[in-house]
């Protein structure tokens, strides 16, 4: 498999660059081991409008993709979703790869991708080498960017600073261009690095506190920055359109406020035929005659709340409703995406 282009750092008067290796320290204390964990909750990043600074942060690329954690053991590699479901089947390539990585035991966290010809991730084409929402195919094509080590060779990570974490997980994957590669660390400032990234069609960037553990949830250790906002909301219909691909002139999305949905308006953008096709035969199933947002229109038809799409958007308008927004794909339930909650 090709070695990806590294977007982030194609320009070269840009200073971007690998955090050097460290040698590991052979004296290292022989440490008790540790029960492996069936599982570990992920820890997952909190939205900011910018990155933070100071020495304390590290930056990497934001990948679109499914978040993973890859259970090495010796009896085999599991692969397990955000939402606890096991997804081995689903990502050959990447459970074959992490077998030859030549450790008995260790759990990866990163993000399942497909790249596109200019080494970007793409979301849309992620589900389609899945065969879709719902759909039973093997990604071969996928890869996995590994940004965390959790457990290595008997010993519980959780507890130790990302700093030490990292260093041991660049030793793991040094030089591996296979289906499981590094997620790489990126040096610079956080407004440059957000800047090029924009520039070269990235979603955005991570930022990471160096010093801390891996805590579950939304903690702040971990921050996103992204250069076009993306959230999960709820399909409730779509417009009738005879002139529109399959059928559907525009999907209508709720978000979440309390136990209520609040209408955030729609989006008509970003699906092909063959999405609009399927969208069209899968809200049929779902169509009612009680909305769950209070909407009137001579062409809407209702759905139950069922189908989550996510939504890229440039902002919001003053009435609540999302701003240019275009539809980037449906989420799999086993994603455990979560539905945008308004303030």
């Amino acid at each position: 498999m090709r070695k990806p282009a590294k977007p982030l750092l194609q320009d070269d008067s840009f200073t971007a660059k690998s955090q050097p290796r460290r040698k590991r320290d052979p004296a290292q204390p022989n440490l008790p081991f540790d029960p492996m964990p069936d599982r570990v909750e992920p820890c997952l990043a909190l939205q900011k409008p910018t990155p933070p600074t100071g020495p304390d942060w590290a930056y990497e690329v934001k990948w679109d993709g499914y978040r993973l954690a890859i259970h090495i053991e010796p009896k085999g590699v599991r692969i397990i979703t955000r939402g606890g479901h096991d997804w081995t089947h689903r990502f050959p390539t990447i459970a074959a790869a992490a077998a030859q990585l030549g450790v008995a035991t260790a759990i990866l966290d990163g993000k399942a991708v497909v790249l596109n010809d200019e080494g970007r991730s793409d979301f849309g084409a992620l589900q389609r080498s899945l065969g879709g929402r719902g759909g039973k195919r093997a990604s071969t094509e996928s890869i996995l960017f590994a940004f965390d080590l959790l457990y290595f060779d008997g010993h519980d990570l959780t507890r130790t600073e990302l700093s030490v974490r990292r260093h041991l997980l660049e030793d793991l994957l040094e030089g591996a261009i296979g289906a499981v590669q590094l997620s790489g660390e990126v040096r610079g400032d956080g407004e440059e690095l957000l800047a090029n990234a924009c520039s070269n069609g990235l979603e955005g960037i991570i930022a990471k506190h160096r010093n801390s553990p891996y805590r579950s949830g939304r903690t702040g250790d971990w921050l996103k920055i992204k250069c076009v906002q993306s959230q999960s909301f709820m399909i409730v219909g779509h417009e009738q359109s005879a002139a529109a691909r399959g059928g559907i002139g525009s999907l209508l999305l709720a978000a979440r406020r309390g136990h209520d949905w609040v209408y955030v308006g729609a989006v008509g953008t970003g699906f092909k035929e063959k999405d609009a096709a399927y969208l069209k035969k899968t809200l049929d199933k779902l169509k009612t005659r009680t909305p769950v947002v209070p909407l009137k229109g001579k062409n809407y038809v209702f759905a139950q709340p069922t189908l989550i799409a996510k939504i890229e958007f440039r902002g919001w308008t003053d009435d609540g409703n999302l701003r240019h927004a275009s539809y980037k794909g449906l989420r799999e339930i086993q994603d455990n995406a979560a539905v945008y909650e308004l303030d």
